[in-house]
């Protein structure tokens, strides 16, 4: 999947951040994580330049999230039951119905932690009717939010974006608590170096 993906931005550019993460809706072989990971570490090998490739991933998860609202709010009723009677999607809807029941709008900014309920939940939201204004305003800046910290994950991980897309989607929200855990470990670090260093320089002779 990784290669495919590679092979895509080799032949596309930038654009290939945008359209892989479109066409993950309709079953692209290639997660999410992988997608946007790839793009920071390619922006930090300098294949890619930062700020276009960011924008060009971040165009392409709040696309994918606002046709699956759209989907939902023109069509939702025609294709309830058709999900309801697929084993496999029915079982995501209704998850994605009860984290809606459970934490309204920001059931969108939890789901994007969720591998397939990112794109299941925005669908829902937009079947229960949800205004357009409210959906844009939890979904595009989590969106971004979400965007920024996988693609300043790549920048570190470098050519283990592969490795590391894949027990994000096997451990989901886990690997992402952890890697949390790593970054403001690796922050509070710095930051109590800099201030000791700080007390040395300014401590009298």
């Amino acid at each position: 999947m990784y290669d495919i993906l590679l092979n895509i931005i080799e032949e596309v550019g930038y654009f290939a951040l945008f359209l892989v993460l479109c066409l993950g809706l309709i079953g692209l072989p290639i997660p999410n994580e992988a997608v946007v990971m790839t793009g920071g570490a390619l922006s930090e090998s300098g294949v890619l330049l930062p700020v276009p490739a960011f924008i060009m991933t971040c165009l392409g998860i709040c696309s994918a999230m606002t046709f699956g609202y759209s989907i939902g709010r023109f069509a939702g009723s025609k294709l309830s039951n058709w999900f309801s009677s697929k084993k496999n999607i029915g079982k995501f809807v209704t998850k994605s119905e009860q984290l809606s029941e459970r934490y309204g709008g920001y059931a969108i900014s939890l789901s994007l932690c969720l591998p397939f309920l990112r794109h299941v939940t925005p669908y829902v939201m937009g079947m229960n009717r949800m205004p357009y204004k409210r959906f844009a305003l939890f979904a595009y800046p989590s969106a971004f939010i979400w965007t920024l910290a996988y693609f300043i994950i790549g920048s570190f991980v470098g050519d283990q974006v592969q490795n590391l897309s894949d027990h994000i989607y096997k451990y989901g929200i886990w690997v992402i608590y952890g890697l949390a855990a790593i970054l403001l470990g690796f922050i509070v670090y710095k930051y109590v170096k800099g201030k000791q260093h700080k007390n040395q320089v300014e401590r009298p002779m």
